[in-house]
């Protein structure tokens, strides 16, 4: 099970997306995530060939995949405001356009924060703004919309929220989530041991599907339980500690769904090395 659980981190893109994949090797990675171009910008030199080449060449030289895209944080398919709403989904469209080209699987979407327009608005705003997306891109990208941990009026917090907007879209198949257990933990998800996981785990079956889980993000959390405040920490060290890590880096269902590290590093990649190293170890 060592060599097939799909366990990695976010990379940097610094120097040319391929070199996020010299980092990951480094780090010991079996899957990574990375941004499609800068995180706090909105526009990017557009891929050529040679970036796909370098990209292929480099993800056939050390044998990591899948990749998962991470979009941009600017992006709010949630906004009340038209040209800001606008905006996010030409950006949005974008990404997905540069995923395909580099036949990356999937991207991981924020859904957004609904600015005090409330949470019906915000979701109908969100499940507009994909369903327009996926009109107009074709597979086989795939979104998968991340939990939340519930700071400001950012949606997503609940799972009951992320069911709502999957609900509204029609194009199912290309359509998941993405659970962040730092998120899940902040927003009130108890899962710190494995009954705790389970009944988590428990409600996403019966609200969104089992099936549906397209990738982690593997975070401790510096926060309490329910506290509402996205502070990640190393796998360990946080408040949720080992035992609900080591309840879904055993569970069996998940084995070929990427896990992914967003917790703190330097450039050296050691924190990756020993976060990495620590969910190994819980392996039975």
């Amino acid at each position: 099970m060592v060599q097939t659980l799909l366990l990695g981190a976010h990379m940097s893109i610094e120097g040319g997306i391929y070199r996020a994949f010299e980092r990951g090797a480094l780090a010991g990675c079996s899957t990574l995530q990375i941004f499609l171009k800068s995180s706090n910008q909105w526009k990017a030199k557009a891929l050529c060939e040679d970036d796909r080449t370098l990209y292929r060449a480099a993800q056939m030289r050390t044998g990591i995949n899948p990749v998962v895209a991470h979009s941009s944080y600017l992006i709010n398919l949630a906004s009340p405001e038209p040209a800001l709403w606008e905006r996010s989904v030409e950006a949005f469209i974008v990404e997905l356009e540069r995923a395909n080209y580099l036949s990356i699987p999937c991207i991981v979407l924020h859904p957004g924060a609904h600015m005090g327009a409330g949470e019906n608005e915000g979701i109908a705003r969100v499940a507009k703004a994909l369903a327009q997306a996926l009109a107009r891109v074709p597979p086989p990208i795939r979104i998968l919309l991340e939990n939340t941990a519930g700071q400001g009026s950012s949606l997503g917090h609940s799972i009951e929220q992320l069911a709502a907007i999957l609900d509204k879209i029609r194009d199912a198949e290309r359509i998941g989530i993405c659970l962040d257990t730092c998120h899940l933990f902040a927003a009130g998800y108890d899962i710190r041991d494995e009954k705790g996981f389970l009944k988590t785990i428990g409600t996403v079956d019966r609200l969104i599907g089992m099936s549906r889980i397209g990738a982690f993000h593997l975070n401790d959390c510096k926060k309490e339980l329910g506290s509402r405040v996205d502070r990640h920490e190393h796998i360990g060290r946080g408040l949720i500690g080992l035992e609900g890590f080591r309840a879904l880096v055993n569970d069996e269902r998940f084995v070929r769904v990427p896990k992914i590290l967003e917790t703190p590093k330097g450039k050296d990649l050691k924190e990756d090395k020993i976060n990495l190293a620590t969910l190994r170890s819980l392996l039975n």
